[in-house]
């Protein structure tokens, strides 16, 4: 496959992010694949980073955000009406205008009519939040603090415009990972990032929607992960390095590689750390 000249760039940050461990990943892609699937798609790195390597022919995404999910959606429908919509001048730099934007996204969230909205006030809340974090309490309201960064640019037209060229041969989903892989076979490729397993008690950036994401899920993707390697599917998987997430995918190939993975709001702690890949194939 040909790298192809026409460049894209993820443009919404999301906990958890693989742009950090992308040479990682690449020198573990299988040889080949038909179709390729990511279940929990969050910011796109991977997708994004084949897509500009030519190897996507034809994809599935998914996740269950909602919003993240409406926001792909509209990337690739309606580019131009997004980017419009991202250049209105009530998305300041400022606390004032933060919290306008989040009150009434919280008001609109999920309301048919409203998609292109929705869309551009996520990307704006990303931007200027905390640390890019997806969080909501118990109401399900999306409730991250400003994050009083320097001035940004909220998203560039081109890279909008190619990662809407690029969404054009992928299939996006609001759905469980179990449902997102379902027609997945073998010769296809499915990349797993799940919420990662909390390194310590006290660790809780796991969050995968309002219900988290508990061990009993990590059981069941290691199932699942299990009956598709059965059926001939090239697949792998990123998580953290922890005794209880190393025993669920005994038998496969489990390779520690170092990341920078601790969310703190003073970039001088956000200390390093282990994680693990894991494949059911050869290299």
């Amino acid at each position: 496959m040909h790298t192809s000249r026409t460049q894209c760039s993820p443009f919404i940050k999301w906990a958890g992010g693989k742009r950090q461990l992308l040479a990682e990943l690449d020198r573990r892609l299988p040889a080949g694949w038909n179709t390729y699937f990511e279940p929990f798609v969050g910011g796109g790195a991977l997708l994004v980073h084949l897509g500009n390597k030519g190897q996507i022919r034809s994809a599935v995404i998914a996740d269950i955000n909602g919003e993240l999910i409406n926001l792909y959606q509209v990337v690739r429908q309606h580019p131009s009406d997004l980017i419009a919509a991202v250049l209105k001048e009530e998305f300041r730099n400022d606390c004032t205008s933060f919290n306008t934007c989040k009150h009434e996204f919280n008001r609109i969230m999920g309301l048919p009519g409203h998609e292109i909205e929705r869309a551009a006030m996520l990307i704006y809340l990303n931007r200027y939040g905390f640390n890019g974090l997806w969080r909501v309490n118990n109401k399900g309201e999306f409730n991250v603090p400003f994050g009083r960064h320097a001035d940004r640019a909220l998203v560039s037209e081109t890279s909008l415009m190619k990662f809407s060229t690029l969404l054009a041969r992928v299939r996006i989903l609001n759905d469980d990972f179990g449902s997102a892989v379902k027609t997945a076979k073998r010769g296809d490729f499915v990349y797993f990032d799940p919420p990662y397993m909390p390194l310590s008690k006290t660790a809780n950036f796991t969050d995968y929607n309002s219900r988290g994401f508990r061990f009993a899920d990590q059981e069941r993707l290691a199932r699942l992960f299990r009956k598709l390697s059965k059926k001939g599917v090239h697949l792998m998987l990123s998580n953290s390095k922890v005794p209880e997430i190393e025993e669920l995918y005994s038998g496969f190939t489990i390779e520690t590689v170092d990341a920078k993975r601790f969310i703190n709001c003073n970039g001088q702690r956000r200390k390093g750390t282990q994680e693990i890949i894991v494949t059911n194939y050869e290299y």
